[in-house]
């Protein structure tokens, strides 16, 4: 039996126990920064806090204590928020070894290093000292609401890792009939497909705030891969990736589905509501869109590539700029060729 410490208790993480809990064959240890939500599940077996009205498995153990969840552990989820990767990575180092398998599920890039969350978390675990160690690790990405994850709707994501051996053991260890788990080597293309979608989506939630049309969602989501497509392959991605389940596949989900809370910010921006009361109702949930925002716009400066709609949803988010002056200004870029889909 696999023993698998899940690191962080909110939705996302929730359902990766659940699917992890129900095959039986594994040993499951969830860990959870709030005290509520280990007793919600320790005595209810539901996370009242971020997911409730799904059952969790008996072999899902809930703890507060990162050194119980990571004893013995032969598999590490991190699925922490991206701005908290850091901070959590050191508090784990101590608990961790170099045998150990590590799985981020985090969408994100960090703030101020612009790194995405394998390079934080090898960043953190290779430092020097008598307990560094390069981590065998890989991303898990693709279309995956939580809800839908935890009620067993059929899902199909991905695991990068340039390690083959690691990423058929996560899809082995991972996969079920109703979790169908694909690899990938394109680490890059995956994290940052994974990561800048959730721009494109409060975008898209903008315009369905605004009550524009189908027309204008069609367009906003192929340009956005577009751009998304450009900055990956900029980076050292590969530009089929873009096409699959963590690139186009995410991407739409996220932009048309309701469940979508980066969808569901930018849907209450374009009715009028600022960004600091939007985030204040969101009750502890992260859009992870809003932080990434500033990181993109950085990375695409770094890479020397244009991305005109993350650049104008980064002056709504980060500068106060209106939504219909961020439309005008889209709209009146000067013509371009569709045929240059990796130039700007």
């Amino acid at each position: 039996m696999s023993e698998i410490a899940v690191i962080g208790a909110g939705a996302w993480g929730t359902a990766i126990s659940i699917v992890l809990g129900r095959k039986g064959t594994h040993a499951v240890r969830l860990w959870a920064h709030e005290r509520e939500v280990c007793e919600s599940i320790a005595t209810r077996r539901v996370n009242e806090l971020f997911l409730r009205d799904h059952p969790i498995p008996q072999s899902v153990a809930p703890t507060n204590s990162l050194e119980d969840a990571l004893r013995g552990a032969d598999i590490v989820v991190s699925v922490m928020p991206s701005h908290h990767t850091r901070r959590v990575f050191q508090a784990m180092r101590p608990h961790l070894r170099p045998e150990m398998l590590f799985v981020s599920a985090t969408k994100g890039i960090e703030n101020d290093s612009l790194l995405r969350m394998t390079e934080v978390i090898a960043a953190v675990l290779n430092t020097g000292g008598p307990s560094g160690f390069a981590p065998r690790i890989g991303a898990l990405s693709g279309p995956s609401f939580a809800q839908e994850v935890a009620k067993g709707d059929p899902t199909a994501i991905t695991v990068a890792s340039a390690d083959k051996a690691l990423a058929e053991t996560v899809q082995r260890e991972f996969s079920d009939p109703r979790f169908r788990v694909y690899t990938n080597s394109d680490v890059v293309g995956v994290e940052l497909g994974g990561a800048l979608k959730n721009i494109i989506a409060i975008a898209a939630g903008v315009l369905f705030g605004l009550n524009l049309g189908h027309n204008t969602v069609a367009a906003l989501i192929t340009r956005g891969l577009a751009e998304i497509s450009r900055l990956a392959v900029a980076c050292g991605g590969r530009p089929e990736t873009m096409s699959g389940l963590a690139g186009l596949g995410d991407l739409v989900l996220t932009c048309t589905g309701g469940l979508s809370r980066n969808r569901s910010v930018g849907v209450e921006l374009g009715r009028g509501r600022k960004l600091d009361e939007i985030i204040a109702g969101m009750h502890g949930m992260v859009a992870e869109g809003v932080l990434t925002t500033n990181a993109a716009v950085g990375l695409a400066r770094q890479a020397g590539v244009e991305m005109p709609i993350t650049e104008q949803m980064h002056a709504v988010l980060q500068q106060g700029k209106s939504v219909h002056d961020a439309i005008r200004d889209l709209m009146g870029r000067p013509s371009a060729s569709e045929s240059a889909l990796y130039r700007n």
